[in-house]
């Protein structure tokens, strides 16, 4: 990710402007002219990052037609065991978790890093499951807290569409399973 600092708006030729420095390694550029490219990709990789946010959001709370809607139409999805290709797979395949009434989960992603590439990113991000199954079918909340059911990585690509980026594959790795 690019930082951006701002710094005080600055009088050129009696027009007040905001004055960036993207990086350590860049010039200083003034709003409008050569940081339009350095912008779209910080945009694009936010998008990418609010992605992956929304499809956490969405399993925790058993959502699984919007959870599909995140991918493309031929996305592919897969995990330890489990492969889903397309939408309507994704779609069946997360349709059992949002049967699952009784469960309260969080997925929690961080250390999330996003390249972007034109029209196609990848990203690299940890994924801390909490998880608890009430015996009496219906979630507990708050539920009682423990150690992380699972640890692992997504590796993600992702598609810039008509309708905003989408994952075109989502693959998670298991690092660590709690007993």
């Amino acid at each position: 990710m690019i930082p951006v600092l701002i710094y005080p708006k600055i009088t050129v030729e009696n027009r007040r402007w905001f004055v960036f420095r993207l990086n350590c390694k860049t010039e200083w550029h003034i709003q409008g002219e050569v940081v339009n490219k350095d912008l779209e990709e910080l945009v694009a990789i936010k998008a990418c990052e609010n992605l992956i946010a929304e499809y956490c959001h969405l399993v925790d709370f058993g959502n699984a037609s919007a959870i599909a809607d995140l991918f493309t139409t031929n996305g592919y999805w897969s995990g330890p065991g489990v492969e889903m290709a397309g939408q309507d797979q994704i779609r069946a395949g997360f349709s059992g978790r949002q049967s699952v009434k009784r469960r309260q989960s969080r997925h929690l992603c961080t250390n999330v890093l996003v390249q972007i590439d034109g029209d196609t990113a990848t990203s690299l991000c940890y994924l801390l499951n909490f998880r608890h199954d009430s015996q009496t079918g219906v979630a507990e909340v708050p539920a009682p807290a423990g150690l992380p059911k699972y640890v692992g990585e997504y590796h993600d690509q992702f598609v810039r569409t008509s309708k905003g980026w989408r994952f075109s594959t989502r693959r998670f790795e298991l690092a660590f399973l709690r007993d």
